[in-house]
């Protein structure tokens, strides 16, 4: 069956059908998919046919710009701009999705059967044959091809997407066919403005109960929905960009866009479109709607003919880039400069980034892990900027906003590999100082007090009403932050940095724990009450062991550090952390999770493995580290709850450090093969069962696993210290990070065994600089 709409674009039918293939049809096909041949072992993901029910959309970006693979190559998926949010009246800033830019749509021309676009048919096997999709993580590109079989005529389609890393304006897209017929085919490169989302939850002053009923009530679920997909959740949907101006000029081949984002910053986006020479172009006008800005393009084209179409497109948003006129330019100039150029150039940068890597040998599966990972932790940073990175990337999963996952999950993971990206997520928390500090005021507290879940742009605190309490008292963020200032300090040496930008945010939240500190004059001791654990379910504890831990080596550091920044460290600083409690039991000789006072149901499993993350390592001896890993897994294993995409880092690198070797292995391995990636592009979800993805949080986690937890290797005072025996997985031969960087040097570290078959660790010079 079909629909009875068989017009252009703007009738563009809406043509729903069944593709019958005449047996006829399908025995004189003789153009054949050209096999793709893996050009990056170790570094690519594929898709084939028997992905499309189950396909999880992967992400191509370059820190300042992203969007969703989608299974054709030409489907419109949405785009995000780097902290471009939409504010919307009584709702929490979300990112605001920009025109989409990867839509091109495709018709054989008029057949007896029928005028059809490509995008609009059924997606199969019978239709879309010979199917493969490659992302290759070396090159941070997406090539899709198969074979288009419309009824009687066939088309050889490929099609090439990247967005540029070597000018991060830039997006490229190239569609090319080769027809098996001569006539007149049409295509349409779009950019595609979203119907604004509907309905808009009020999430600034929703309860948990009214959100619930809100989202029930809408016939959704706050379960994924299948097919799962990172856009499904029906609280994390995008915000909006209203069109201010858009237009096109078809003898140029040229589109322009200009908007701005609900209550928020102006944005703009351009497209230019290059039509490859030889190809006799019948007609070409540009079709405006308000839900698509297309360049619409007949094309006489000849029998076994191949065709290139390409496509140069250009973002920027207020205080990065111009208006739609400027972008008009940029996308004019590469086309200028054409798609080889610019593929060129992006696979040079992106070659540049991949010297600092880590190579895994005798474990394909594991290597293939850590390249996904460390391309969306590479595809969704900055480097020497001051913009951070949600849990999601640039994605709508938790609204782009900025949590401790920026500094405790994805600064460690990327310091010593790539410091550049690493100083951009230090610098966003100088950056956004004073909006910490008036939070801070605001409470009566002296500092800074950063949010839980910090704005990208404004840095102010945006949370769901439903979850405030994380904003009272998930305060460890305040210690996170400072613990990775105090890293990127130890790794750089840094002293104009440190003056300027590192010890105001230190001294700031030093303060801010010698204020919410309050002295127990019957224990003689400081405590810290009213907190929410990182175990979440524990919303209001006293002495969360994790919280006070850190917050006393804040203490500590900025008392050792403001000489160093030319300032005087104030006394109280050293007093409280000398006096401040860490729930501890002599008798188990091991950490509590928390003030014993409280009654511990088991909801959730223990935290304390956080004590010897990298960024914290809290000093103790091994035995109270083995008794704390001991309890730890007991209490996991008795939650009955399977540890998110946060939980096996942690776990894996709590076990290297007490040198329990099958442990750390087994953890390992379930952060390379567990249900929380997502075929076929390796895409981390916070959990086996939800949508939130990429959750890059996880690809921190596992690149730390590796970083810190294979090696033992730590950042201190002393230099990058050798603090824990390292691990190797049995099946590993041995692991090389090459092109560390530390203090001006530059080295390669492996972790190998020796002739007794003991893992050793090795650092050489740098093998390729």
């Amino acid at each position: 069956m079909r629909s009875n709409h068989t017009g252009r674009r703007d009738g563009r039918g809406l043509c729903s059908r069944i593709h019958t293939l005449p047996l006829a049809a399908i025995a004189s096909m003789t153009l054949l998919a050209q096999p793709v041949l893996s050009a990056h072992p170790g570094f690519e993901l594929h898709a084939t046919a028997a992905d499309f029910q189950t396909y999880f959309p992967g992400y191509l970006a370059n820190g300042y710009f992203s969007t969703a693979t989608s299974p054709r190559g030409t489907e419109a998926t949405p785009s995000y701009v780097v902290a471009l949010m939409d504010y919307g009246a009584d709702d929490v800033s979300r990112p605001a999705a920009a025109p989409g830019w990867t839509g091109v749509d495709y018709s054989t021309g008029t057949l007896p059967a029928g005028h059809f676009w490509m995008n609009q048919v059924p997606l199969n096997a019978d239709i879309f044959q010979d199917y493969r999709q490659t992302l290759d993580l070396h090159d941070a590109t997406l090539t899709t091809a198969y074979r288009y079989i419309d009824h009687e005529r066939t088309t050889q389609v490929q099609v090439t997407t990247f967005v540029d890393q070597a000018d991060p304006h830039i997006a490229v897209q190239r569609f090319s066919i080769t027809p098996d017929f001569d006539g007149i085919v049409e295509l349409s490169f779009a950019l595609t403005p979203w119907v604004p989302s509907r309905p808009r939850l009020p999430l600034g002053r929703l309860t948990g109960d009214e959100m619930q009923d809100a989202v029930a009530a809408d016939h959704q679920s706050l379960t994924a929905i299948a097919p799962a997909t990172p856009d499904r959740a029906p609280i994390w949907y995008r915000g909006d960009v209203h069109p201010l101006a858009a237009d096109g000029d078809a003898g140029a081949m040229t589109l322009a866009f200009d908007g701005r984002a609900e209550r928020g910053l102006a944005m703009a986006e351009a497209m230019a479109v290059h039509v490859p020479d030889g190809a006799e172009i019948v007609s070409r006008e540009v079709h405006r709607s308000p839900y698509r800005l297309s360049l619409d393009i007949r094309v006489k084209v000849a029998k076994g003919h191949s065709y290139d179409f390409d496509k140069f497109v250009a973002l920027s948003r207020k205080d990065w880039g111009g208006d739609a006129q400027a972008d008009v330019a940029l996308a004019r100039a590469a086309r200028d400069g054409g798609f080889d150029s610019r593929i060129a150039a992006h696979r040079a940068a992106w070659a540049d980034l991949w010297k600092s890597d880590i190579r895994i040998e005798g474990d394909p599966k594991a290597q293939l892990a850590v390249h996904s990972d460390l391309y969306y932790l590479l595809a969704s940073t900055t480097p020497n900027t001051a913009w951070a990175v949600g849990a999601c990337s640039l994605t709508p999963g938790y609204l782009g906003h900025i949590f401790w996952d920026s500094d405790s999950w994805v600064f460690p993971a990327l310091l010593l590999l790539h410091p550049g990206r690493a100083k951009s997520l230090v610098e966003f928390r100088a950056r956004t100082l004073p909006a910490a500090q008036a939070r801070a005021h605001a409470d009566g507290l002296l500092g800074a007090k950063y949010p839980w879940e910090s704005d990208p742009e404004t840095g102010t605190e945006q949370i769901p009403h439903f979850a405030g309490v994380l904003s009272d008292r998930e305060i460890h963020v305040n210690a996170d932050v400072a613990l990775a200032q105090w890293q990127y300090w130890l790794a750089t040496q840094d002293q104009a940095w440190l003056v300027h930008d590192g010890w105001p945010v230190i001294r700031n939240l030093a303060d801010f724990w010698m204020s919410r500190a309050s002295w127990n004059a019957k224990l003689k001791r400081y405590e810290i009450a009213h907190v929410t654990s990182v175990a979440e379910s524990y919303a209001d504890v006293p002495n969360d062991t994790f919280t006070n831990a850190s917050a006393q080596k804040v203490l500590q550091i900025a008392t050792q550090l403001a000489r160093q920044a030319g300032d005087k460290p104030n006394p109280r600083w050293a007093e409280i952390a000398a006096k401040l409690y860490i729930p501890f039991s002599p008798a188990e000789q091991r950490h509590y999770d928390f003030d014993p006072i409280v009654p511990r149901p088991p909801l959730e499993g223990s935290t304390i493995t956080m004590l010897t993350y990298p960024s914290l390592d809290y000093p103790m001896p091994a035995i109270v580290r083995r008794n704390d890993f001991i309890h730890a897994m007991g209490t996991t294993n008795d939650s009955h709850h399977e540890p998110n995409g946060m939980g096996l880092a942690p776990a894996s690198i709590a076990a290297a450090t007490v040198g329990d070797d099958r442990r750390a292995a087994e953890w390992l391995q379930r952060e390379v093969t567990g249900a929380m990636i997502k075929a076929p592009f390796n895409v981390r979800t916070e959990t086996p069962t939800n949508n939130t993805a990429p959750f890059i949080t996880a690809s921190g986690g596992f690149i730390q696993s590796l970083v810190y937890g294979v090696t033992g290797l730590r950042i201190e005072p002393a230099g990058l210290v050798p603090a824990y025996q390292p691990v190797l997985p049995a099946s590993w031969g041995a692991v090389t990070f090459q092109n560390l960087h530390f203090r001006g040097q530059m080295f390669d570290v492996a972790v190998r065994r020796d002739a007794k078959g003991k893992p050793i660790v090795v650092r050489t010079p740098p093998a390729h600089e």
